[in-house]
């Protein structure tokens, strides 16, 4: 087989500001992976990109010069210096690349630790680069076993448990910031993965006033029926800015949901109540200068990580059991299908 090789940032490394300007959007994939076969010359590629991370898995028969056309790539699709770039990225090859992509799929190497939706994530990031034909017998079987392993490791182990998605982390520190939730109107942007699993947390502490929002109407009326939940839609929302305590923006848009101007007029209704805006968005869904508006707190995933630190201890034994099984099935992996060469590691 090929050689594994993972260029990649995350939020150990880079800021929300980075973040957002390396992410991809679906519809931009197609010409992602057109040009890192052209560009780059890949064979294989897959390309994860969460709120936290931007990660291109890829096949290689030889790694000369890889590692520099793959930095180049992300510095032009970003629009990043590429020495200011060069300086955020890690960059692997197998046995790092491989034990990389097994702590991702397992929730291991996640923010949140344990969470929820980077296991959804993978498997989309990895069936759409099998739509475009990106993918071949090494990163099939790398994203296989990878999938395989993170199921083991949710089972076998109490990961899960406890704060284990970004979402129920925005609620965490909702009830940081007013105590009881029950009593506060709280509005819910976006009903994907991370909002489905929102509204659910909400739920669950007592919220009575939920208000669930999306472009599409059907999806947002699917997702507050299971929740008892007012569905909206997306036109409502500068109207909804004048009711909300509490504002979740979980969106994939790739511009500002929220402007300056359509918070400032709601706040002019609402004199001297504050508003709570928690943008879980990347790129991000509130333009940061909102954060500027007398009694308006914006905090965006970055400002969730001190919060998320103490669940993380507060599981690590299951943590360290995840690792031991991580790494029974890389060594596994390697063993059978990989050969193995010196590892180049780049961490910043």
């Amino acid at each position: 087989m090929n050689h594994i090789v993972l260029v990649g940032l995350n939020h150990r490394c880079a800021p929300i500001e980075l973040r957002e300007r390396l992410s991809f959007r679906r519809e931009q994939l197609s010409e992602a992976f057109s040009r890192l076969r052209t560009e780059a010359g890949l064979e294989e590629s897959v390309i994860l990109s969460t709120c936290n991370r931007v990660e291109i898995y890829a096949s290689v028969a030889e790694l000369d010069g890889t590692f520099d056309r793959l930095h180049r790539f992300l510095s032009g699709h970003g629009g990043v210096d590429l020495l200011d770039l060069r300086a955020r990225l890690y960059s692997y090859t197998q046995p790092h690349s491989v034990r990389h992509a097994f702590m991702v799929a397992s929730g291991l190497d996640s923010m949140v630790v344990g969470e929820h939706e980077i296991l959804h994530q993978v498997k989309q990031a990895y069936e759409w680069a099998q739509e475009h034909q990106a993918t071949g017998k090494t990163l099939n079987a790398l994203f296989q076993k990878a999938l395989n392993a993170a199921k083991d490791v949710r089972t076998q182990t109490g990961i899960g448990c406890g704060c284990s998605s970004i979402g129920t982390a925005a609620v965490a520190l909702s009830e940081k910031i007013f105590g009881s939730l029950a009593d506060q109107t709280v509005l819910l942007v976006g009903v994907g993965k991370i909002g489905e699993r929102t509204v659910k947390s909400l739920a669950g502490r007592g919220v009575r006033q939920i208000r669930v929002m999306s472009r599409s109407l059907p999806r947002a009326v699917t997702a507050a029926s299971l929740y008892a939940a007012t569905p909206l839609s997306l036109e409502a929302l500068n109207a909804q800015l004048r009711e909300a305590d509490i504002v979740i923006t979980a969106t994939s848009a790739p511009t500002h949901v929220l402007g300056l101007q359509d918070v400032a007029e709601a706040m002019s209704h609402r004199p001297k109540r504050p508003l709570c805006l928690i943008d879980l968005g990347v790129p991000r869904n509130v333009d940061p200068s909102v954060a500027a508006l007398e009694n308006v707190h914006l905090f965006d995933v970055d400002d969730l990580q001190g919060l998320v630190n103490g669940y993380a201890a507060q599981r690590q034994g299951a943590v360290l059991e995840g690792e031991r099984i991580i790494e029974q099935k890389v060594g596994h992996f390697l063993k059978c299908n990989v050969p193995l060469s010196s590892a180049l590691v780049e961490v910043p």
